[in-house]
């Protein structure tokens, strides 16, 4: 989840990172009573990059013009987010600009500290200009410092900017952050350094631990409900997709890993469902049987879908309960999915999706062992152990879901024709 970049300075502020002198905008109105003096910029406040080049950063001398800009701002669509909030913010007259970043490093499982002598580039680009530290024990000032003799800097100028290496790290633990960033670190004429931009990324997983930062994660979605499923969506990640095969899979990985796969075997993939991780707007703790039983009756009281395709990789947490919610799944009565549909209506099925199940991995033997004994006259639930199987295996139930389909709207129109 990122913030938006007032949310940011506040937090920076709160470390004792230093911030210009800046205010929150809800309406052009509010600039009539500001606390900061002109010249001044105004920023919109969207999660999109380059919002100077779309126009979304300006600077403005009077109030009049201001409020006009402002107007303009907050009907100026920035990849089709409109701002909701601008952020007013004392102009500042840079000599020289820095990049900073601290970064979870998911591959080393440790945090990164990254520097630059330039400003305005991407910490995922590799170059020789950036440089890097990997804290490899418990943190202390002289990584910041190792960092900041790295980037070249000497005297005054590398003991500022290593203070607030060692603030943002301090930050970066203490909310549980994926990345931590400022792009610029601007230093002036008289080499006093101000952060002019920044970015929080917090890891989606903590989120709970923090209920100022679930609050504000609640209060996000709530604005953008762009989806028909967020209000279903409440406990895991999800993509919605409109097709015939739902997906559910334990890990990120998997979940595209399972798309890719129906895709390129002439599949249409529907809402796939990722069941190892809580979604960020969750506010009571779940467990992966919870969220399976959950998904299960999601995906069923779809009518678009047609075969529910589980993909279980690995290990998950107590096998032995997750064989019982599939084998109980099976046996319900359609009309019981009413509260799972987005509109509140009744399912216009009365049978269940197809189920097709890949479980690889010795922990799931004895699964597989007792889900195939669950099996009925038309050999459902399908229980396999290779991914390409399954997805061939939906695919063909998919289609074959389609043509009985077609068949039975023929036979009807020919029996309302007789009549």
């Amino acid at each position: 989840m990122d913030l938006l970049e007032y949310q940011v300075k506040e937090w920076f502020d709160q470390m004792g990172i230093p911030v210009l002198p800046s205010q929150r905008i809800d309406h052009p109105t509010d600039l009539k009573r500001l606390n900061i003096n002109y010249p001044l910029v105004l920023k919109s406040q969207v999660h999109a990059d380059d919002r100077v080049k779309a126009g979304g950063v300006r600077i403005v001398e009077t109030t009049i013009d201001a409020i006009a800009t402002a107007q303009n701002i907050f009907n100026l669509p920035i990849l089709g987010e409109f701002p909701e909030v601008l952020l007013a913010e004392s102009k500042y007259d840079a000599q020289k600009e820095f990049y900073l970043a601290i970064v979870l490093d998911t591959a080393l499982c440790r945090p990164v500290l990254l520097g630059c002598k330039e400003a305005n580039i991407d910490w995922e680009s590799p170059g020789e200009k950036m440089q890097y530290v990997v804290v490899e024990q418990e943190f202390s000032s002289f990584y910041a410092r190792r960092l900041t003799l790295k980037m070249g800097l000497q005297g005054a100028l590398m003991q500022s900017v290593s203070d607030i290496v060692e603030k943002m790290y301090e930050l970066f633990i203490q909310k549980d952050l994926d990345l931590v960033e400022i792009n610029p670190l601007a230093v002036n004429g008289s080499g006093q350094v101000m952060v002019l931009n920044g970015k929080v990324r917090v890891n989606e997983r903590a989120i709970n631990r923090h209920p100022e930062i679930a609050e504000m994660a609640a209060k996000m979605i709530g604005r953008h409900k762009n989806s028909k499923v967020n209000g279903i969506f409440d406990d895991w990640d999800g993509a919605e997709i409109q097709g015939e095969i739902g997906i559910l899979a334990n890990g990120t990985g998997s979940v595209l890993t399972t798309l890719d796969a129906v895709f390129n075997a002439g599949g249409k993939p529907g809402m796939s469902l990722n069941l190892r991780h809580s979604f960020l707007t969750d506010t009571k703790p779940t467990t992966f049987c919870d969220r399976l039983e959950k998904g299960l009756k999601i995906l069923a009281a779809d009518n678009t879908i047609k075969v529910i395709l589980i993909n279980f990789l690995g290990t998950i947490p107590d096998v032995t309960q997750m064989s019982e919610v599939i084998a109980n799944f099976i046996q319900i009565d359609p009309q019981e999915l009413t509260s799972y549909l987005s509109n509140g209506s009744k399912p216009k099925t009365n049978k269940l999706p197809k189920l097709v199940i890949r479980l690889a991995g010795v922990d799931f033997d004895d699964a597989r062992k007792y889900l195939a004994t669950l099996a009925d006259e038309n050999e459902q639930p399908i229980v396999v152990e290779n991914l390409d199987e399954a997805v061939k295996l939906a695919v063909d139930l998919a289609k074959l879901q389609k043509i009985e389909k077609s068949k039975l709207e023929d036979k009807k129109q020919k029996t309302k024709g007789r009549k």
